[in-house]
């Protein structure tokens, strides 16, 4: 290996690591979203028990979420990022022990579901605040580094439920979780590798004095920026409506069918879609506005919502399902952009944190009012009464102000380039 070769790898090498770890530990919860609810149906056989391990599963990331900013910004990136996954590592394990020893009932479930969800954002965070530096490293530009980093975030939703539905159809739901649990092990070896400025203890100086002093003024920083409440507001409303589709409804009605693959194919689909949206986001961000690319992305997932609330063949299904992710795959990159382009190095952690949390926020809502829902009115009612409100949010979408800053000349903190 030549001189220049060898630092080239050095200036990917914590780029390449931070992807990697993300993989592995989005891959396990994707293998979760399709494991726990296929466990509970098993079990009991009833849409509002699911909901209620979905809720329990999102609940505890409310409160976890918003102050894991605040540990990421107090305690260091890299050392948040090793804990959390070993923390979600155990308790994931905790449910097949359980399984094997004293059994489970829908109650402990979704006790160790929520047990697990609670750890997950605080390395979330510590992993996305450590990208502004790798990209400084590898000497990209933000809107490619979150493209790609969104890209990787979808490629493991597409593997995880996938997986996920095949080893429930061969060994068992239970036994799946295992497959969880290794998935953050090797998270945890790979950011054990990590070398990067900025990912290990925070200056004195610039750590928040208190858990609870930090996390308000990360609340107080985003809500007093227009754009950065603006999209946490859109996205909580788009959380709440969206996210009981694939943990809730689409479980239902292929559980109801017998058809575990075919729901891993349908989140797959979604997957797929979202990989070649975020990586075409890279190429199109010099060229179309931000802004259009969030007005389309609401605007075509309440229509596919629309469309898959008529129960159509598997075929339109898995069109839809692909339409979605491909137009909303530019959303995460766009609201990492933001992020990172309008707080303080040293509060990064914090607002990821506090945008992170304000999406968990509704997930719980959606989840305890789509299983009744099912329960009371049937499938397809309940899917109407979630997609309708997503084309009424797109229209106002159109009407804020706030999303016009989206291109507003900034500029970059890696590269001190404006756009």
């Amino acid at each position: 290996m030549t001189a220049t070769t060898a630092t080239a790898a050095r200036r990917y090498t914590p780029l390449v690591l931070i992807n990697l770890a993300t993989l592995l530990s989005a891959t396990g919860n994707g293998i979760t979203v399709v494991a726990l609810p296929w466990l509970v149906l098993q079990q009991t056989g009833r849409a509002t028990d699911a909901a209620i391990v979905a809720g329990a599963a999102t609940l505890p990331l409310l409160l976890s979420s918003l102050f894991s900013g605040t540990v990421v910004d107090r305690f260091g990136r890299r050392r948040t990022s090793l804990v959390s996954d070993f923390l979600s590592a155990v308790s994931v394990a905790l449910i097949p022990v359980m399984s094997a020893t004293v059994g489970l009932s829908v109650a402990v479930i979704a006790l160790l579901a929520a047990l697990g969800a609670a750890f997950d954002p605080a390395g979330i965070s510590a992993r996305e605040s450590m990208l502004p530096a790798a990209t400084k490293d590898a000497r990209w530009s933000l809107d490619r580094v979150n493209s790609l980093y969104e890209a990787n975030y979808n490629v493991a939703y597409l593997i995880g439920p996938g997986v996920g539905g095949v080893l429930i159809a061969t060994v068992g739901a239970v036994n799946t979780l295992w497959v969880t649990s290794a998935c953050f092990a090797l998270s945890i070896v790979t950011i054990a590798f990590l070398r990067l400025e900025g990912a290990g203890t925070p200056d004195r100086e610039t750590r928040p004095e208190s858990m609870w002093s930090g996390t308000l003024e990360g609340l107080k920083f985003v809500w007093h920026n227009r754009l950065l409440r603006t999209l946490a507001l859109v996205d909580m409303a788009i959380v709440a409506l969206y996210m009981p589709v694939e943990s809730v409804l689409f479980p239902v009605y292929f559980t109801e069918r017998g058809e575990p693959a075919q729901l891993g194919w349908v989140l797959m689909a979604m997957s797929i879609g979202g990989v070649i949206g975020a990586l075409t986001y890279g190429a199109l961000a010099a060229r179309v506005r931000r802004r259009t690319l969030m007005l389309l992305a609401v605007t075509a997932l309440g229509g596919c919502m629309v469309g898959m609330a008529f129960l159509p063949a598997l075929w339109v299904t898995l069109t839809l399902a692909l339409l979605v992710g491909l137009v909303f795959g530019p959303v995460g990159p766009i609201a990492n952009y933001a992020m990172q382009t309008r707080s303080p190095e040293h509060m990064r952690g914090r607002v990821v944190g506090v945008m992170t949390s304000t999406a968990y926020a509704a997930g719980p809502l959606g989840y305890l009012l789509a299983g009744p829902l099912i329960d009371a009115v049937g499938l397809r009612t309940t899917f109407f009464a979630l997609s309708i409100p997503v084309l009424v949010i797109a229209a106002v979408c159109f009407a804020l102000p706030a999303l016009r800053d989206l291109d507003a000349p900034v500029v970059d903190p890696v590269d001190t380039r404006t756009r």
